[in-house]
């Protein structure tokens, strides 16, 4: 050993030794915990909480925390049985790197209580930024010629909500359609896209959250969560959820979006079905008049992803996006007709309009999921509300 060497062991003392122990072993184990700093929502699984990830030295990093409730279970082995099954989809979505899908970090227990740990977005989800509050807030903050655009190329005035402009939502659609691709390429189900599952992100960027009822094809759970509203009429039949049921899920979502009204709410599961099983006799009459010389292509689009047959829809959530009828070529007609395609641009620039300090309210809480069995019909008793 150097006498340079030498000295800058005796500088270091035992901190030198610990180095080449813990190289050595093989493994590093520190202790760690996760404050609930906000609550950012609440559901019919449990709560999500904004936390940080924090380090030494100042090193922090902000997390979303999901606990699990099991007041849905009738024993503590059915819900660990459940959660069980959940940290392994989880797992396998951690392991899908795609850019418009959430990033799942970990899954721990406390006291036998199951919470997954995601990444924080900054963003909104689409079912706050759709609301009358979120609307007239950006309203507020910009001049007029702004808002003129603002209407133009993102969002204006709907029937009950603001409403998203055509090339916007095939642009939120496309990316949504993205993530969807990845996880049924690996197999996995979705199976509670809506709005508020949707993050519109401050780059401009569509990101899926919240794989809570996500699960494989390969290990169905016994009960199914889902989102009726939002839910495919063969879901609400009671048949086990497939990539097709993701599908029309981004249809109905579609629908809102364009109209600027939710086509399900109000109804009770039986006049629910009715409607999805009818969709194509009332949809043309959902869009907007003004969007009329873009209808037959955005109808085409629709056909393939809320068709009441699961095997009339596109084969994949590829297709949906890339193929023949898909929002690919939908995109086309609008790029064709002269409308702008710079949709992630203004995406990112009217996010930063709502503003970060700006606290939206909730609307009212069509998000919480029911539990559907996966094997029977389950539908409430006449006049029952969803």
């Amino acid at each position: 050993m150097t006498t340079e060497a030498a000295g800058s062991e005796n500088s270091l003392g035992t901190l030198g030794e610990h180095y080449r122990a813990l190289v050595g072993g093989g493994v590093v184990g520190w202790e760690a915990s996760r404050p609930f700093l906000k609550c950012l929502g609440i559901g019919g699984q449990g709560v999500v909480y904004l936390s940080e990830r924090r380090g030494v030295d100042g090193f922090t990093i902000p997390v979303a925390l999901k606990v699990f409730a099991p007041d849905h279970f009738a024993t503590r082995e059915e819900y660990a049985d459940e959660m069980a099954r959940l940290a392994t989809v989880a797992s396998r979505v951690a392991r899908i790197q795609q850019d418009h899908l959430v990033d799942v970090q970990n899954v721990v227990s406390d006291g036998g209580i199951h919470v997954m740990e995601m990444e924080w977005i900054d963003g909104y989800d689409l079912r706050r930024l759709l609301t009358p509050d979120a609307y007239g807030h950006v309203r507020e903050q910009v001049t007029e010629r702004r808002w003129k655009s603002i209407n133009r190329v993102v969002m204006t005035e709907g029937r009950q909500q603001p409403r998203l402009r055509p090339g916007t939502a095939a642009s939120v659609l496309r990316e949504c359609l993205s993530a969807l691709a990845a996880l049924h390429r690996h197999g996995i189900v979705h199976n509670d896209i809506k709005p508020s599952n949707v993050m519109l992100k401050r780059s401009g960027n569509a990101k899926i959250i919240d794989i809570g009822a996500a699960f494989e094809l390969e290990d169905r759970p016994a009960v199914q969560p889902c989102t009726p509203i939002y839910a495919a009429p063969e879901l609400l039949e009671g048949k086990p959820g497939t990539p097709a049921s993701d599908l029309a899920s981004v249809g109905y979502m579609l629908i809102e979006m364009l109209s600027g009204e939710q086509p399900f709410a109000g109804m009770n599961y039986a006049e629910m079905l009715t409607a999805k099983r009818n969709v194509f006799d009332w949809l043309p009459g959902a869009l907007p008049v003004e969007e009329f010389p873009m209808t037959e292509p955005l109808l085409k689009l629709l056909h393939g992803l809320v068709d009441p047959d699961p095997l009339k829809r596109f084969p994949s959530a590829e297709e949906a996006e890339l193929d023949s009828g898909g929002v690919a070529e939908f995109q086309r007609e609008l790029v064709q007709a002269g409308v702008t395609n710079e949709y992630e641009a203004e995406i990112r620039h009217w996010i930063d309009e709502v503003e970060a300090e700006f606290e939206l309210q909730d609307p009212s809480d069509e998000a919480t999921s029911d539990f559907l069995p996966a094997t029977r019909v389950f539908i409430p008793k006449a006049g029952q509300d969803a």
